[in-house]
């Protein structure tokens, strides 16, 4: 699929991109070879394979969830240069 240079000025536009001529140029080009292999990929028939959720096919190995003893704040905090309570004291950002 052969992208046009106004599709590629509109997808610049989109990315918030600023492109030269010969930017465009291979923009066009590299856009289009993207465009030209998803489309051979989806030329190939799936039709026969399991629908997946995980590339490798395997479950996620999960720890039981159990209580178990934290970090105390105090050994947490110890090195910080300020505290409130139990939380690290940073500046405020937003006004």
């Amino acid at each position: 699929m052969s992208l046009t240079l106004e599709e590629v000025r509109h997808v610049a536009g989109l990315a918030r991109l600023s492109l030269s001529s010969e930017e465009e140029a291979l923009m066009r080009t590299q856009l289009s070879a993207i465009l030209d292999a998803v489309a051979e990929l989806s030329a190939v028939d799936t039709s026969a394979v399991e629908p997946t959720s995980h590339a490798a096919g395997e479950v996620a190995p999960w720890r039981a969830d159990e209580v178990r003893p934290s970090f105390p704040p105090e050994k947490a905090l110890g090195n910080a240069p300020s505290t409130v309570g139990t939380s690290f004291a940073v500046p405020r950002i937003i006004e």
